[in-house]
């Protein structure tokens, strides 16, 4: 069953407060206390559950383990999905040193760069190649998902390379809208629009303590 795009984004809310009552000692939980750990209301918590398939016990809730499990399963973090990484730039090498990725089921096991004096040298223990070899390695060892973090201007040319060769998911770091088909999965991380939701507060709050 096709989980609703909200509730994807909600779910790993609730997988960090199940690990810190975990940490805590707790062995169940109920809907209501994972509500005011993650502020999202009760009901809309019960029916984020209801898509992993856990039935809770009335008044007495979830198994945490149990439920840790299936939020995992359901997201399919317990699959380790290998990915290439084109663009080894400053937030390249962040996402190349960002252990938290393979605990959520995603292995970097390749980066590639036009720059030929990072060609052949490793960082993070994972090989830079030249954009020359992309197309043949990912044929070879038939990677479905790519990671884009090049400049703009380049985003589309790179995002048409990895289509052409196999990719079927792009993980957008990139501010460029990428033209793609509908068939493939393209999830776009814009900062951009984040640090302007940021800035525009913070403005607003200081306007609002200095007024």
């Amino acid at each position: 069953e096709a989980i609703p795009l909200l509730t994807l984004k909600r779910l790993p809310q609730y997988l960090e407060a199940l690990y810190r009552f975990k940490r805590a000692g707790l062995k169940m939980v109920s809907a209501t206390k994972i509500a005011v750990f993650t502020d999202v209301h009760m009901t809309q918590v019960r029916k984020d559950l209801a898509y992993t398939g856990v039935v809770g016990t009335p008044k007495i809730g979830h198994r945490i383990d149990t439920l840790i499990q299936a939020i995992e399963q359901c997201l399919n973090w317990n699959d380790i999905s290998s990915c290439f990484l084109v663009g080894v730039g400053h937030l390249g090498k962040a996402l190349m040193g960002y252990s938290e990725l393979s605990k959520k089921g995603l292995r970097i096991i390749a980066a590639f760069d036009n720059n030929p004096e990072l060609a052949g040298s490793y960082y993070q223990g994972i090989q830079i190649q030249p954009m020359s070899k992309f197309s043949n390695l990912l044929s070879r060892l038939h990677v479905h998902i790519g990671i884009l973090t090049v400049p703009a201007e380049v985003a589309q040319t790179i995002a048409d390379e990895m289509v052409a060769n196999g990719i079927l998911a792009i993980w957008n770091f990139t501010p460029t809208k990428l033209n793609v088909t509908e068939d493939i999965i393209v999830e776009n991380i814009d900062m951009s629009s984040s640090l302007a939701v940021l800035s525009r507060r913070v403005a607003e709050r200081l306007h609002h303590l200095n007024s």
